[in-house]
């Protein structure tokens, strides 16, 4: 089973720095009637890191109210003035993701409504990442939501660990794409002992990228887990693995179509050696831990005798 779970939100964003010269008191008191913070929503991840980096910067938390009525509608009033301001809101994502994308909405078309200069998003995870790419008749979620939000009045955004880099190509306005890996790397090379005796571990080639850069740097190997696990025999009977058959097709005469091959994943393989190592999985989203514990089920198989688990955003 996966040993270790690691969010650093919390180290990432308390090194927050205040700008220059913002130590000195009469700087200080400058400073504040320039930029303010506000809090998204009241859950208690959101209110501890808002109240975190404003004790960093030594400003005071915004004065604002988000709450639900009782028909389920989201409201947001602004409790100060905001004209010709920078303002930053801390939004993080609980499991209602929707309830939580509405608060950042509706916060920031409040503030540009209240004439603030820029309003600057500091959302950690960033919800919708995964649904970034076009499959069959679906739609490109996280391209929505970035237009929804530059319409509410974000111009700028900053996120740690987005799921896929190319996204920030999806906003009209910058955004600040954070690295967790500093102080995962740190807590490897500090908290476990025997490191030097790991291997970096992918979890599916579509990982492999990331995990390359961890192994990279801590000059050690890497695996990929590779294939998926074999379908029951009830599982084959629904014809999801088998190309439609075409019918009376009409073909131009001469021209003879290829034959359409099912996919088909291998069963699962490690490629690398694990055997008497420490397995350390790296990833940028757990949000459903099954895969991850079928990984190490796997690497324990193999012949690891410790398995770690690393992530940005333990969801």
């Amino acid at each position: 089973m996966p040993r270790k779970l690691l969010l650093p939100y919390k180290s990432v964003f308390s090194h927050f720095r205040a700008p220059r010269g913002l130590h000195d008191p009469l700087a200080m008191n400058a400073a504040r009637s320039g930029y303010r913070v506000f809090s998204a929503n009241s859950t208690a991840a959101c209110t501890e890191l808002a109240k975190r980096i404003t004790e960093r910067l030594g400003a005071e938390l915004g004065k604002s109210v988000v709450y639900q009525e009782t028909n389920g509608e989201t409201r947001v009033e602004i409790k100060e003035s905001v004209r010709g301001q920078d303002i930053f809101i801390i939004q993080t994502i609980p499991r209602d993701v929707n309830t939580a994308v509405m608060e950042l909405l509706i916060m920031a078309y409040a503030l540009k409504t209240s004439c603030a200069r820029n309003i600057i998003g500091v959302i950690p995870y960033f919800p919708y990442s995964k649904q970034s790419k076009m499959r069959k008749r679906g739609s490109i979620v996280c391209k929505l939501l970035a237009s929804m939000l530059a319409k509410a009045g974000l111009t700028h955004i900053i996120t740690m660990d987005l799921h896929q880099k190319e996204i920030q190509g999806f906003f009209s306005f910058p955004v600040d794409n954070l690295r967790a890996s500093p102080f995962l790397l740190q807590y490897i090379q500090e908290e476990i002992p025997d490191y030097r005796n790991a291997v970096i571990v992918a979890k599916s080639p579509d990982a492999a990228k990331r995990a390359q850069s961890y192994a990279e740097r801590l000059r050690l190997g890497l695996a990929v887990i590779h294939g998926e696990a074999q379908c029951t025999e009830q599982d084959m009977d629904d014809g999801r693995h088998s190309p439609p058959t075409v019918k009376n097709a009409t073909v131009h005469p001469g021209l003879e179509l290829p034959l359409m091959m099912a996919k088909e994943k291998p069963p699962i393989t490690v490629v690398g050696d694990v055997g008497g190592r420490i397995a350390i999985i790296v990833d940028d989203i757990i949000d459903d831990v099954e895969s991850f514990v079928a990984a190490a089920e796997i690497l324990k198989e193999r012949g690891a005798y410790k398995i770690f688990v690393m992530a940005t955003h333990g969801l």
